[in-house]
Formats: structure tokens, C-alpha cells, sequence
């Protein structure tokens, strides 16, 4: 049985290339049950190759015309030695060396005339643990609906006997109503005026701030700072990944009075000034993120893609680590406040206004000229609360590993599992060898933070910014004027 895609699922298909894949992926760590045999991943991957019957979406191939993707539709027979695929490396636990394996599997994209979706199981034979690298393509669905589907082939007990696989898992589908012609024609329109209406209201308060008439509201697109991470986004990855203990997030942001999705951007803000720092940058103002926004209602389990991707502007100008945490603070909830205001397929629709734009200039190849819309991608996406089991290996971690966003950036995407955010990182190899320091970095900021609120006297020493220090009036608390965020695009 074929399946519609939405136009926002194409896209995915559309804008992909060789230098961009976009596939999303997960490098999840096991541990082999007690006694295994020597062979248990070998086995296992043998196992696993067997199930060669895969339910939707993942028995399915894209059906295209001139290069236009129209639907997903079954395929005949499943080319397994492709989609479960063995390897064996020196060590599993030098993770420099792993993240290189994991980068290099990473950059390649998947093959257009099989279903997008591939595992590789990976060990080095004298270790207790090893590794599946699973990549799936992003047209499939975002990341609430891959978790979910996660969530379904992972176990919360050790199974051996009538385990299946995700890909071969039957998934129910809820069947919804279908509304009558009248219904649907007219209330199509009305909800085509109504989010026109909403998307005009969006570009009508940017003008507004364009004009420095009114600066509350989101940022202006393609105002981001270019760093080394940024530009034309070329063949090559580098990966890595980092534990950090979601519990002391989670009490942190109780006693800082912020989400633990703002504590996440005040750390990863706070990480990655300090490795561009390390390369000799210095900056004037704010960097910015893509922060995604799942418009999903409460409960509702569709699959596919439905989310908006919104620039948030960070911290800038302050040494001490709270009160870059409260500058974020009040940047991500006016992006919040403005999606709220809006219709969900509005919001919708402005990324895709937003980002068509980034795809071309990727596609003109002329990203290095035009500024980003942001530096930054960070994501989080909430996982099992309790320990989980593939057949009878323990799931020590799950690290996601994202797609690279037209005009780069770094992508830093967390899963929340058995209490530990579990973080992956990528980004474009053409000007960075390893993503290690900056991961170091991330632990570091989140110590400081942590220790900042009790001790108003410890500061970041140099975070690579500029600040003019002015004569301040009795009535002016900020040290610094930012430049205006809204300049011209190009140099």
C-alpha cells in the first residue's frame, strides 16, 4: 500500500545532495548479556538480516518524477545485506577514534532506490559492549516520531524469545474520521485564509523590527554571526558525543527558575563560544540557534515531519554564567510567545519560507557570502525514562546524530535516557578535525552554571566577546549596546 508525503517531508527529499545528506542517526551503545558467546554480535547481526519482512515506512521507496517525490510505495523484496550491515574495529572505547568510524558512515547518504534506512552493528571483539549506528532518512519523520518508533523496538525487559526488530514491528494506525466534501473544501480554505493571515502577521512584526519600531519579537532571519563552523556546507563530518546528568539539569533549573531546555542553551552557548574562541574568534554580538518547535497537540502520534525551526538569539556581553542564563531566558520565550500567537501550520510555513531561502544559497553554492540564520542547531528530544533492551543487551546510551542545516553551524541534538541526556554533535569537517573539546566544553559550562548560583563571584574568564564598556547612567544596568541584528545579508 502506498503512502502520502507531506510538501514539508519532500523537502527533505528535494534539498538533499551528495555534500548534504539528510538522514538523521543514532549511535547507541549495548552491553552483551553475561556469558555471551564470543560471536553474540556476529549472531546477532545474522538475526537480525533474517527479518526481512518491514512494515511501513520502512519497507517503502520513493516514487519520483524528474526528481519530485510524489510517494512512498512498497518495495518487492528488501535487499538486507544493505540495510543490516557488520563491522569490526580496533577499539570501541577510544571514542575519537569511534566518533572518525561513525563520521565516516555518517557523511555517506543512503541509496534513493531502497527504503532510506540503515543499522550497522559494530564491535572489536574483546569488549564487553558494542555499538549500532542506525540512520534513517529525515523524510520519514521528525525526531518525536523516530523516538517513538524507537521507543516500540526497544524493550524494557531482556526478551530473547519472539523479538522483533523496529523496522518489522506492526505499528497501530489510529483511523481518523474523514470529513465530508463540503467540510473539507470549505474548511481547507478558511484554514488556508486564517494561516495566511498568521504568516502575513509574522513578516508584518519582523518589518516592524526591521524598522526598530518594535524589538520584542523573534529575530530577523539570516542575521547570524559567521564563524568557521558556518557557510557552504561541504562533504566530510566530524562527530562526537557527551554524557550530561539530566537530574542535576532538571534541579538546576528549579532553583535558576528556567526550563531545562534553557539551562541546555546557556551551557551549549556557553561550550561553543569557547572552542571558536580557541580558533581566534571574537565577537560583537550575540550567536544565534535553529531551535525546533514540535506543533504536535498533546497526545497526537502521526507520523512524518511537523515541526517549525525558529533563530533564537543567545547571550552576549556578560562573564558570569546566570545572567547569560537569564539574557537566554528572555530571548527563548519571546520566540515562544510569538509561536503561540500564531497557527501551528503557520509557524509551518514561515520555516519553510526561511529556510527555502538557506537551500537556495546552499544550492547556488554561495552560503559562505550570505549569513546564517543561526550558528547553532540544538535539539531535545525526550526518550525512555528506564533502562531498555535490544532482544537481551542492555542499552547503555543512545547519542543522536543529526543532519547539517543549509549554512552550517554545528547541530547538537540530546535524547533523554535512564536520566542521562545523552548528546550527539556534528558538523562540517572542512575547517575542524574533532568536536571533542567542545564536548568537554559543554560538561565544564554545566559545573559552572551550577556552581554560579551559589557563588555570584565566579565568572567565565574570557568567552571571546567584545564589550564596550561604557559610562553607564544611575538608570542603565547593561554594560553594552549590541550591534542591530538586522544588517543587510551580505558583506
Amino acid at each position: 500500500m502506498s503512502k502520502k508525503i507531506s510538501f514539508l517531508d519532500k523537502t527533505f527529499w528535494i534539498t538533499e545532495s551528495q555534500d548534504n545528506p539528510k538522514h538523521v542517526a543514532s549511535l547507541q551503545l549495548l552491553e552483551k548479556p553475561e556469558n555471551s558467546a564470543d560471536a553474540y554480535v556476529h549472531d546477532l547481526y545474522l538475526e537480525m538480516q533474517n527479518f526481512a519482512s518491514a512494515n511501513s515506512p520502512f519497507n517503502c521507496r520513493v516514487k519520483a518524477f524528474l526528481g519530485y517525490p510524489l510517494k512512498l510505495v512498497p518495495v518487492q523484496k528488501m535487499d538486507m545485506e544493505y540495510h543490516v550491515q557488520y563491522h569490526r574495529i580496533d577499539d570501541l572505547h577510544d571514542k575519537f577514534a569511534l566518533h572518525q568510524y561513525i563520521a565516516g558512515l555518517h557523511e555517506v547518504w543512503l541509496d534513493r532506490d531502497k527504503p532510506l534506512w540503515q543499522f550497522h552493528f559494530i564491535e572489536d571483539g574483546k569488549s564487553n559492549t558494542f555499538v549500532i549506528y542506525a540512520k534513517v532518512h529525515h523524510m520519514y519523520g521528525d525526531g518525536a516520531t523516530l523516538i517513538r518508533w524507537f521507543q516500540a523496538g526497544y524493550l524494557p525487559e531482556p526478551q530473547t524469545e519472539g523479538f522483533v526488530p523496529v523496522w518489522a514491528t506492526e505499528r497501530k494506525r489510529r483511523q481518523r474520521p474523514k470529513p465530508g466534501l463540503l467540510k473539507s473544501v470549505f474548511g481547507g480554505l478558511l484554514m488556508m485564509v486564517l494561516v495566511t493571515v498568521d504568516l502575513v502577521w509574522i513578516f508584518f512584526r519582523l518589518l516592524l523590527k526591521l524598522l526598530y519600531i518594535n524589538q520584542h519579537y523573534m529575530p530577523i532571519p539570516f542575521s547570524g554571526t559567521k564563524t568557521l563552523l558556518t557557510g557552504q556546507v561541504k562533504k566530510g563530518r566530524v562527530v562526537s558525543t557527551v554524557d550530561l546528568d539530566f537530574a542535576r539539569i532538571k534541579r538546576l533549573s528549579k532553583r535558576a527558575r528556567a526550563s531545562a531546555n534553557e539551562i541546555l542553551l546557556c551551557c551549549f552557548d556557553i561550550g561553543v563560544h569557547r572552542f571558536l574562541r580557541d580558533f581566534g574568534h571574537r565577537f560583537d554580538k550575540a550567536l544565534y540557534t535553529n531551535m525546533p518547535i514540535n506543533l504536535r497537540k498533546p497526545g497526537e502520534q502521526v507520523g512524518g515531519n511537523k515541526i517549525a525551526i525558529v533563530p533564537v538569539r543567545l547571550a552576549h556581553g556578560k562573564t558570569d554564567p546566570y545572567l547569560r542564563l537569564r539574557q537566554i531566558i528572555e530571548n527563548h520565550r519571546i520566540v515562544k510567545r510569538a509561536a503561540k500567537r500564531s497557527r501551528p501550520t503557520a509557524f509551518s510555513a514561515y520555516t519553510i519560507v526561511i529556510q527555502s531561502f538557506a537551500l537556495l544559497f546552499e544550492w547556488l553554492r554561495i552560503s559562505d557570502w550570505v549569513k546564517p540564520i543561526a550558528n547553532i542547531l540544538i535539539s531535545n528530544v525526550p526518550g525512555p525514562t528506564e533502562t531498555r533492551y535490544l532482544k537481551d543487551a542492555k542499552l547503555l546510551a543512545c547519542y543522536p546524530i543529526s543532519t547539517m542545516t543549509p549554512g552550517g553551524g554545528v547541530n547538537i541534538t540530546l535524547i533523554t535516557y535512564d536520566g542521562v541526556a545523552n548528546v550527539g554533535l556534528v558538523c562540517c569537517s572542512k575547517h575542524v578535525k574533532s568536536l571533542e573539546k567542545m564536548s568537554d566544553y559543554f560538561v565544564e559550562s554545566l559545573d559552572m552554571l551550577e556552581r554560579c548560583i551559589d557563588d555570584p563571584s565566579l565568572n567565565i574568564e574570557d568567552i571571546g566577546e567584545n564589550v564596550r564598556r561604557d559610562h553607564l547612567s544611575i538608570v542603565d544596568d547593561e554594560p553594552f549596546h549590541e550591534e542591530p541584528e538586522q544588517h543587510r545579508l551580505f558583506k
